[in-house]
């Protein structure tokens, strides 16, 4: 309807525009009598010429609102006589309003916003992030439950929201990597978890030591030919944290006992 107006008022403006151009092609103090009383008699041709089809305008602008507010009229009852079909709300235990749409339209927006943000991350994030995959994956099959799914306005959205929601799940890439030897490789955990295809960083060694405790008894001893698992990047488990501090509390608990027997033996000698 604005689009309309905007090119008939337009119409209107370029009519004045050359009208008015006609005219004023010689100076107002130059016209006798007779072309000056035929100068207005033509400006008020255009005014009121101009004054027809505003109201010509306004009457179908008038004309087009009346037209609306009857459709939304019809398109409001149709929702209403829908929303009834609908049955009763078995969270308000009342008949579905639109006010229970909005609730609903609201909960489809916060998940649609959860998967936006998921998808900017990388396969290996969205990875070690499955679990909250699948949460929001369970979100959207509760809210299909929901009797309002079925309204046009939301079950497309819905099917494409569960497709999208699909191709965010991913399966972490596990690296191997055989062990060879001390004076060849110089293979250890410490410098295996330092190469730059695993993680970059000696420090990260209890990952690769506590993704293959299945082969890895003492930390400190592995042998050539053994196939270890290499999880993805990143911090550090909890799981993986303990085991870590575990080890280093017997490995001082070692240092101590050899310097208090070595010191007992001291004592003997001198005696």
């Amino acid at each position: 309807m604005k689009s309309i107006v905007k090119i008939l008022s337009l119409i209107a403006i370029l009519t004045i525009f050359v009208r008015f151009d006609l005219l004023s092609q010689k100076p107002d103090e130059e016209l006798t009598k007779k072309e000056a009383i035929q100068r207005i008699a033509e400006f008020q041709n255009i005014v009121n010429d101009l004054q027809s089809k505003l109201n010509a305008l306004d009457a179908d602008i008038q004309k087009l609102q009346d037209d609306l507010n009857q459709t939304n009229k019809r398109l409001n009852d149709c929702l209403d006589n829908y929303l009834g079909l609908l049955g009763i709300n078995p969270e308000t235990n009342k008949p579905f309003t639109k006010e229970d749409m909005e609730k609903f339209k609201q909960k489809l927006g916060q998940i649609e916003g959860k998967i936006r943000e998921m998808q900017r991350l990388s396969n290996d994030e969205l990875a070690d992030r499955r679990k909250e995959v699948e949460e929001l994956e369970n979100s959207l099959n509760q809210i299909r439950m929901i009797k309002l799914a079925i309204l046009p306005e939301f079950y497309n959205k819905i099917i494409s929201l569960a497709s999208e929601i699909k191709g965010l799940y991913r399966e972490k890439k596990i690296k191997t990597y055989t062990v060879g030897t001390w004076a060849e490789n110089r293979d250890c955990l410490w410098n295996i978890a330092a190469k730059t295809e695993f993680f970059g960083d000696p420090f990260m060694w209890p990952k690769i030591w506590q993704a293959n405790t299945n082969l890895i008894k003492n930390p400190d001893i592995i042998y050539p030919g053994q196939q270890l698992t290499i999880p993805p990047p990143g911090p550090k488990t909890p799981d993986e944290i303990k085991a870590e501090r575990k080890y280093w509390r017997m490995k001082k608990a070692a240092v101590e006992r050899e310097q208090n027997e070595g010191e007992t033996k001291s004592t003997e000698t001198k005696k």
